[in-house]
């Protein structure tokens, strides 16, 4: 009878050490967990509501209440001009809406920078920045980079001419570049970037400070401009440029003669009999 009881007692009490082992086991595993899901809502990042278009908007068109749905974006990473708001983005009432002046794609936030102010037109005027003004050059397939321009590149403008009668000594077909890194407003008659193929332009709009306007006119009417399309992640400063045909072909223009001061002589003539003879006498001056 003793020996039965002892090996109940042994078996209850291994069975309940089991028991303890997988509680034990249970709430390290709910622990370890919990843990876990604390440390991903720690890292998780907040987010804010703000109005984006539901689907794809190009240039021109209108923005209605029809057009935008509110998506949730990430706090620290919130881009400048977004608006979290239907009164924000329809501040001038449902009868003067914003237009489009850049694409959009669907779920895309809508951004102050890429539509107009309420009841704008979608024209060049609301893509110049302050102080800022929009002066047109005529290209063509070799000009104006074979046709691959967008509004939004930047490219260089390089002036071709002929130099004559200046101080400098230059003299013939001049290259040289006027103008760096200035930014496409419009190509032809549209302001949409985005573009997708090479069109061949008659004309390019680019946005420039009035001193720029001036200098650009002036080469305009005095020789050819041609573009150079830079790069969109291209943050280098072109240094002055200036290329004539001497340069070109690695000619050396030819030093001037030098001219050899003749030497003065001062004679006398005087009669000997029936010869008349030079006598060199000393200069004076």
């Amino acid at each position: 009878m003793r020996a039965v009881f002892g090996l109940v007692l042994v078996v209850g009490m291994g069975l309940a050490g089991f028991a303890i082992y997988m509680v034990q086991g249970y709430f390290e595993q709910q622990n370890a967990a919990l843990a876990a899901q604390n440390a991903a809502i720690a890292q998780a990042v907040p987010t804010v509501e703000v109005y984006a278009v539901n689907r794809v908007m190009t240039h021109g068109e209108q923005i209605t209440a029809e057009d935008i749905i509110p998506i949730r974006y990430a706090e620290p990473f919130l881009p400048e001009g977004v608006f979290r708001t239907e009164e924000e983005l329809f501040s001038a009432g449902a009868d003067k809406l914003r237009v489009v002046i850049r694409q959009m794609e669907p779920n895309e936030p809508i951004l102050a920078a890429k539509v107009t102010e309420p009841g704008e037109v979608a024209g060049i005027a609301a893509l110049l920045s302050r102080g800022m003004r929009a002066f047109a050059i005529e290209v063509d397939v070799s000009s104006g980079v074979s046709g691959f321009l967008s509004p939004g590149d930047r490219v260089d403008v390089y002036w071709s001419g002929r130099v004559v009668g200046f101080d400098s000594g230059l003299e013939g077909e001049v290259t040289k570049l006027i103008e760096a890194g200035v930014q496409l407003v419009a190509v032809d008659q549209t302001s949409e970037s985005g573009r997708s193929g090479a069109t061949i332009a008659r004309t390019v709009t680019v946005q420039v400070t009035p001193d720029q306007v001036a200098a650009l006119a002036q080469a305009q009417a005095t020789g050819n401009l041609s573009l150079s399309l830079v790069g969109s992640q291209d943050d280098t400063i072109a240094a002055a440029i200036e290329v004539d045909q001497a340069s070109l072909l690695g000619l050396v223009p030819e030093a001037p003669a030098a001219q050899i001061e003749a030497e003065q002589i001062c004679t006398i003539r005087t009669r000997r009999g029936a010869d008349v003879v030079e006598i060199p006498i000393p200069c004076t001056n």
